[in-house]
């Protein structure tokens, strides 16, 4: 972190700074007042806000005084969500390889993880359904996937989603599902179409929490703001729990969110657009020592298999030192990511270009 002249793609972010309208409604908020304190669940507002957006883009209705919990970030939705879930003892299965605070919160309630890789079936990465059948055990009380993935770019087809559904029913599990990179989808019917989420298929009835982040659609990853979305007695007790870890987000930041949801989707489309182009050059530039695997269909990662690589780890960081670039190992994302690496794309070309470069000349030698 202290180096100078780094590349840095090793991060899931953007370089490119919070749009000014959200800023904007940052300070307007703190100017009329929005520095006290919100109820624990969140601004009713911004609740209001989060459930029309799931309404005009899924089609799903939330009722958003009971389903809908504001968290002072994505990853603090996941661990909320995960300590309401699981008691020590418990165990949890995680389809990998994955983004490993998922994996990671699971050990902090003392429950157990049991990792299953996604394989790779032709052209595209999978769920493995006989490894998740076998995985099970009277312990088991969640499972947990990422649709769009992070590392992967693997987008849950609605097939896969009915099938992770049923079979969280028939186990009596919690289904939870991360989907945080749904706007940064590249194969709707339009340029700015959300990837299918599990609310589509779920009743309210039915044991499933989304979580969810401002994060990456807007490019507001140091402002820690997200939330979760689940069954009303879920949501309940995540409320409650809200107010022992962070009491709730701040206060002006939501109501910035609620900005972004309203008036940011020019600005997203054009981040969309550009995503998409950086990914294709990303692709056209890697050297053929470095399978690409599957084009991503969400997210703005390439996470390519090394030919010969066992230690990613030390690959990596010997990239850094030699070339200053940096990326992420694939150990680091759990069951089937050794032997890969972690490209984030989603840095502006005057970044991702040379750093490509540089990879290609390092494979070389």
């Amino acid at each position: 972190m202290g180096m100078d002249g780094v590349l840095r793609l090793y991060f899931g972010e953007s370089n490119l700074p919070t749009p000014d309208y959200i800023k904007r409604a940052a300070v307007h908020a703190m100017e009329n007042g929005y520095t006290f304190y919100t109820e624990n669940a969140g601004l009713p507002s911004l609740r209001r806000a989060i459930a029309e957006n799931y309404r005009r883009l899924h089609g799903v209705e939330l009722d958003p005084a009971n389903e809908i919990v504001v968290t002072a970030s994505g990853v603090q939705a996941l661990h909320l969500a995960i300590r309401c879930a699981l008691d020590p003892g418990d165990e949890a299965l995680v389809l990998t390889p994955a983004w490993p605070n998922g994996s990671s919160s699971v050990m902090m309630a003392n429950a157990a993880v049991k990792q299953i890789a996604h394989p790779l079936c032709g052209d595209r990465y999978a769920c493995d359904f006989d490894a998740l059948e076998a995985a099970v055990t009277p312990r088991t009380r969640l499972l947990l996937y990422t649709s769009p993935s992070n590392p992967l770019g693997w987008v849950a087809t609605e097939e896969e989603q009915r099938k992770l559904l049923e079979f969280a029913r028939r186990h009596g599990l919690w289904l939870l599902a991360d989907e945080v990179y749904d706007r940064l989808y590249y194969t709707g019917a339009a340029l700015g179409d959300a990837a299918p989420s599990i609310l589509r298929m779920a009743t309210r009835d039915d044991a499933v929490m989304v979580v969810h982040s401002f994060s990456k659609s807007y490019c507001m990853t140091g402002w820690r703001v997200g939330w979760l979305v689940a069954r009303r007695d879920l949501g309940s007790k995540a409320t409650e729990l809200n107010e022992f870890i962070i009491s709730h987000a701040p206060s002006f930041a939501q109501k910035a969110g609620e900005t972004a949801l309203a008036d940011g989707e020019p600005e997203l489309r054009r981040m969309l657009g550009r995503l998409r182009e950086n990914g294709t050059s990303a692709c056209r530039r890697s050297p053929a020592s470095m399978g690409n695997g599957p084009k991503p269909d969400g997210a703005f990662y390439l996470f390519p298999r090394i030919d010969g690589l066992e230690d990613s780890f030390a690959f990596c960081k010997r990239l850094l030192e030699e070339t200053r670039v940096g990326l992420a190992p694939g150990v680091a994302f759990g069951a089937g990511g050794e032997g890969s690496i972690r490209i984030c794309y989603a840095a502006e070309r005057s970044i991702l270009e040379p750093a490509m470069e540089r990879l290609v000349k390092f494979l070389g030698r």
